[in-house]
């Protein structure tokens, strides 16, 4: 008796977003099928990963993750050049926490010129994200999208109490926005509609639902992707086919397992593989659920994840190089 594996390709695709210009730009998203299924359907665009990068000196950074950038975390640029030049990053994700006023509180001006130069001066796309003040932003990334127009720039967030100026300059300035909602499948549709009807053209969208580490509720994050993909791909919901970005550097690192020492936790193991390990399996677990786009920190975390995402796609993808 013969078997044939039941195929199920989706009806709709996910919008396909550009970010950058012609020499420096990656596509996401364009899929119609569940992330590497590509037996199911047509998996256009490779995920990508983003290396953050601060616009000032990181706080708080175990020293065994601080020791790869410590001779460039002085300058954002020579940062984001040493991600690409070692470690081949495939964008940057700048975040401009010179910005939030609990802080430096930098005038948007300023900020918005090292984000104009460090794109002007790096061969891979930029993604920026804003200081976290819901006010600061909406004033910070205006800026940003006005130095930066007519890039393809992606850039947030716009989240629900302050999408309208954020999307608002995103459009006038012919930019990519990220929409941001906490692991809601609802607020993060609604979003969506919202900033569409702003003007804002559903190819110029990447949506962040938030997410979390292994071990801190990874599975509503999970969940969360996943639902989004299918809603898109198989129920035709055009209000959510839009690629996935998930800030996993930010939320791995920040747990207290990656900040004690092998002398503090020495149950645990080494503590610079404890976290390569922890950001790695974080990363492909959000990619299997439908990421498009997941920022990280550690190297040799980086390096893990690309070598399985290219051996889930060994097979040969349309368009994936």
């Amino acid at each position: 008796m013969t078997f044939e594996v039941p195929l199920k390709t989706g009806g709709s695709k996910i919008n396909e977003v550009v970010i950058g210009t012609e020499g420096v730009k990656v596509k996401v998203g364009g899929q119609n099928c569940l992330p590497f299924h590509s037996f199911d359907g047509e998996v256009i665009n490779k995920p990508i990963v983003a290396f953050e990068v601060y616009d000032v000196k990181p706080e708080g950074w175990a020293s065994w993750l601080m020791k790869y950038y410590e001779d460039v975390y002085h300058d954002p640029i020579l940062w984001a050049k040493k991600c690409i030049s070692e470690y081949n990053a495939d964008a940057i994700n700048l975040n401009l926490i010179s910005a939030d006023p609990g802080g430096l509180d930098a005038e948007p001006e300023k900020v918005a010129e090292i984000v104009k130069k460090m794109r002007e001066e790096i061969s891979v796309p930029l993604i920026v994200y804003g200081c976290g003040n819901l006010e600061k932003d909406s004033v910070l990334l205006r800026k940003v999208f006005e130095l930066n127009a007519e890039t393809n720039l992606l850039g947030g967030a716009a989240e629900e109490d302050n999408y309208k100026p954020i999307a608002a300059a995103a459009l006038g300035f012919k930019d990519n926005v990220i929409t941001l909602s906490p692991v809601d499948i609802n607020l993060a549709k609604q979003l969506n509609i919202m900033v569409t009807q702003l003007g804002v053209k559903p190819e110029c969208v990447v949506m962040d639902p938030v997410c979390s580490a292994i071990g801190y509720g990874i599975e509503y994050a999970y969940s969360i992707n996943e639902r989004l993909k299918i809603a898109a791909i198989y129920q035709g919901d055009k209000a959510v086919a839009n690629p996935i970005i998930n800030t996993v550097g930010r939320e791995v690192w920040k747990i207290k397992e990656n900040k004690l020492s092998k002398e503090e936790a020495s149950e645990w193991g080494d503590e610079e593989l404890r976290g390569i390990i922890w950001e790695a399996s974080t990363a492909m677990t959000l990619f299997i659920g439908g990421s498009d786009i997941v920022t990280m920190r550690h190297p040799k975390a980086v390096k893990i994840v690309r070598e399985l995402i290219d051996e889930l796609l060994a097979e040969g993808v349309e368009g994936v190089k």
